[in-house]
């Protein structure tokens, strides 16, 4: 009598699966997945949305410009640049649990140092600290890749879409629990503009240990040894073929525009709502609708991925981007419905782009080097939006708002050519 050995450990020390592996074996594997995904990423939302509501408040509050409001969404967009190179690195070599882990680990400690530069009155320390916290929003954007690691050719639109949409009950918690933890931050003596950034280090914290306890198996180790496993059975799962058209220069460049025409419009709004006197409560349901607008529709926008096309989704983003502009820039100053109109098309055109340029990309590049390179392109995301963050406060110090979100909509335009010459290379 023989007997069988049970499977090797994978690369990350988890099971690999058995010669014997099933679709149906896979398909339960990537249901856990992004059941554990979506936990963290209703925690990582929150940690996300708090700090974006406050952010330019704080520097402009401690720093006393409004042209340098737009500092604390360029440092933390700059500093997810920093993190998506880090934790794509971590996860092409040990898995998407440690690389995801790391990164919102790390966006709790830059939590921290937010709030400890408040109470210091410190600037220093504040762009140090906010650069840390960058990680966060890497890592929360990096676990849409996560979702699709598993996922057949045709839903893997809907799996990224699924992990979107997990984000938006934190997103939308956290800006209007804004004024609450604003108040009792002052309870503890930390100044009323710091409180969010408690709630974001404790949600960055708990995603991180959910993620690191419950994100097993590692879908991308699983992926590599589904992958291998058919290649030595010469049959099974295959890579699907890219997209006519697509590819990692179309993919980031979808995403590349709309990651900075969203952050420039988006950072600057509760700065032009605070100008002509608007409370951080009204500012707070502004952005809440505008996070819920970036995540709640993901489900559809998947779908309309899958059953469309990459190429026809990304182009609608940039006419809604196009059409967030306008409004923006027309709204009556005393309108909080039509600051939210406008900031919701902003999220929804966002969302439209991340979803197609995320499928082209995970379409296009193979299992062997997915990890490092979706953090680069990521890198490059994350680099736009530091520029929109950045030249926000500027261009609205120079001009006003209204240009601001003009100028943005019209730079959303050029996601069009883009598309169409994609289309005619088919």
């Amino acid at each position: 009598m023989t007997s069988t050995a049970p499977p090797g450990p994978t690369p990350g020390g988890l099971p690999g699966p058995t010669p014997g592996e099933t679709p149906a074996d896979t398909a339960a594997a990537q249901r856990r997945v992004l059941r554990v995904l979506v936990a963290a990423q209703v925690l990582s939302g929150a940690g996300l949305a708090a700090g974006i509501t406050v952010g330019a408040l704080l520097a402009q509050d401690m720093l006393g410009s409004t042209g340098l409001a737009g500092l604390p969404s360029a440092l933390f967009t700059a500093g997810s640049a920093l993190a998506a190179v880090t934790v794509g690195r971590i996860s092409q070599a040990g898995g998407r649990r440690p690389g995801l882990a790391t990164g919102y680990l790390t966006g709790a400690v830059g939590s921290a140092g937010v709030i400890v530069a408040a109470v210091l009155d410190s600037p220093a320390l504040l762009f140090v600290a906010l650069f840390v916290y960058g990680a966060g929003s890497a890592t929360n954007l990096q676990a849409r890749y996560a979702g699709a690691d598993l996922a057949t050719p045709d839903r893997r639109a809907r799996a990224v879409s699924t992990v979107l949409v997990a984000t938006t009950l934190g997103g939308v918690a956290g800006p209007n629990l804004a004024a609450p933890t604003g108040n009792f931050a002052e309870t503890l003596g930390i100044p009323h503009l710091a409180g969010p950034f408690l709630l974001s280090g404790a949600a960055y914290a708990l995603a991180a240990l959910v993620l690191a306890v419950l994100l097993r198996p590692d879908p991308l180790l699983l992926a590599r040894s589904l992958a291998a496993d058919a290649v030595r059975r010469e049959s099974g799962p295959r890579e699907a073929a890219a997209e006519p058209g697509g590819g990692v220069v179309l993919g980031a460049l979808v995403m590349i525009v709309t990651q900075l025409v969203m952050i420039a419009v988006m950072t600057m709004t509760p700065v032009h709502m605070h100008d002509h006197g608007h409370g951080t409560a009204a500012s707070g349901l502004v952005i809440a609708v505008h996070v819920a607008a970036m995540y709640l529709p993901s489900p559809l926008t998947g779908w309309l991925v899958d059953r469309y096309g990459r190429l026809t989704v990304a182009a609608a983003s940039g006419v809604i981007l196009l059409a967030a502009g306008v409004v923006a820039a027309t709204a009556p100053v005393d309108s909080v419905a039509l600051l939210a109109l406008a900031l919701a098309l902003l999220g929804l055109g966002w969302n439209f782009g991340l979803v197609a340029g995320t499928a082209i990309i995970t379409d296009t590049v193979p299992l062997a080097n997915r990890a490092r390179t979706q953090g680069l392109v990521d890198v490059a995301i994350a680099i736009a939006g530091a520029t929109g963050g950045m030249a926000s406060g500027f261009v609205v110090a120079a001009a006003s708002y209204p240009v601001l979100a003009l100028t943005g909509g019209a730079l959303a335009l050029a996601v069009l050519p883009a598309v169409a010459v994609s289309a005619y290379r088919r």
